[in-house]
């Protein structure tokens, strides 16, 4: 090995040090992850088997699933995943410009561009990379770009917005009258892209689409919406947000998820031809990645076009959150008063967050994850519910009483009965 002060240094560096160090500060601050080791039981969710801590699998309920209509266990989906797995095997063969291209993929972009009324649409491996692909790809495309975004906008769309090397504007979440101050200070002539979810999945709240929209025509800007947890969910054919509210038309481009109201996994763009044209041929991480198994597509297919057709599951949602929302609020719990289908349950503690979701799985069988800090603000620490059209009223009577027994165990303060 060489002499010289850069092997010196390079000597004294303690790589393990560094790294118990990066791992003690979340313990400290009560905020290292733990995932849970369970099985979801196939045409029974939520209920699933727990294998942590236990001799053999304990039974559980979850609650805190992204499978939000029970999607990934509905008999069609499987049936479509299987059919195409006894058909054309498990993978996908790699790029989709170099053998990863099937007639799946390309089925399934048609039926998401239809269900979002648009010319094209795009499939990306997860939401996350559709986010960090096109919002990236598409700032570098138009020379001098400024992405404006909501402050409580979703990591994937913070990373994109980062790695495009554009200038940034973060305005007040929902704040229509800050992001046009910021509109407003750009030169007409500087491409503008405003970047903003629909359903805010942490506080369970919605965007004025509309009033974004008028502000994005009067300055002349581009309009990206996230609808991650609103496709599937809401519209009269699961368009989202943009879809119930009659304004998908005005959207230049609308992102989506397909691990979650759809139950399988995958994210995708939609948009006119020329927009899906460019971020497929520029975006690194639409090029350089595996395309999805035509197992996962054929799946996604299934889920998408049955909830087209069918308002059944979106119901049954909607009135298993209002009902678990009525039920925490009658017994004091701190419930936040969203108007989606998210129900938050306020902590604002770490620790505390952490305890009460130990709690609920070891005692009670019942699984909720806390939700920490980078997700969420510090001192907003929350217990995040989402109840689905099978969580029945004996489940969420069971859940009621669990935490207003840990409330008084733990010495916490109920709110005032609704």
């Amino acid at each position: 090995m060489p002499d010289g002060p850069g092997a010196t240094a390079s000597a004294c560096v303690n790589y393990d040090q560094i790294f118990d160090q990066a791992i003690d500060r979340l313990h400290e601050e009560g905020r290292y992850r733990v995932f849970i080791d369970i099985l979801r039981n196939k045409g029974a969710f939520p209920n699933a088997r727990c294998f942590a801590g236990h001799n053999g699998p304990k039974p559980i309920t979850v609650w805190c699933s992204n499978d939000y209509l029970a999607m990934g266990q509905h008999p069609k989906v499987i049936a479509a995943m299987e059919e195409a797995l006894h058909d054309v095997g498990a993978g996908s063969g790699g790029t989709r410009n170099i053998g990863g291209n099937s007639h799946y993929h390309i089925e399934l972009e048609a039926e998401l561009a239809d269900l979002h009324g648009k010319e094209a649409a795009l499939l990306f491996t997860s939401g996350y990379v559709s986010n960090d692909a096109t919002l990236s790809t598409l700032a570098k495309l138009l020379p001098g770009c400024v992405i404006f975004s909501d402050e409580l906008n979703h990591a994937s769309m913070i990373a994109g917005i980062r790695n495009s090397g554009c200038e940034k504007r973060v305005f007040r979440h929902n704040d229509l009258e800050h992001l046009e101050e910021l509109l407003a200070a750009e030169h007409p002539d500087v491409p503008k892209l405003i970047a903003f979810e629909s359903v805010y999945s942490m506080d369970g709240d919605i965007a004025p689409i509309h009033a974004i929209c008028d502000l994005a025509e009067k300055y002349n800007a581009l309009t990206y919406i996230d609808e991650v947890h609103a496709v599937g969910m809401y519209g009269k054919r699961g368009g989202g947000i943009s879809e119930r509210d009659a304004a998908a038309h005005r959207i230049d481009i609308i992102e989506g998820t397909l691990g979650k109201a759809f139950g399988v996994m995958g994210g995708y763009i939609s948009a006119d031809r020329k927009i899906v044209d460019c971020i497929r041929s520029y975006a690194p991480g639409f090029i350089f990645t595996t395309s999805l198994s035509p197992v996962l597509a054929a799946g996604v297919l299934a889920a998408v076009r049955h909830l087209k057709e069918s308002s059944v599951e979106r119901e049954g949602q909607q009135a298993a959150a209002a009902r678990l929302k009525t039920m925490l609020s009658e017994a004091g719990i701190p419930v936040m008063d969203t108007v989606t289908h998210i129900v938050p349950v306020m902590i604002g503690d770490p620790v505390r967050a952490k305890k009460i979701s130990d709690i609920l799985l070891a005692e009670y069988g019942i699984y909720v994850q806390p939700i920490n800090f980078p997700t969420v603000p510090r001192g907003t620490e929350r217990l995040r519910f989402t109840p689905g059209p099978s969580h029945d009223e004996t489940m969420m009577r069971t859940l009621t009483d669990a935490l207003v027994e840990i409330w008084d165990r733990l010495d916490l303060q109920l709110a005032e009965a609704a």
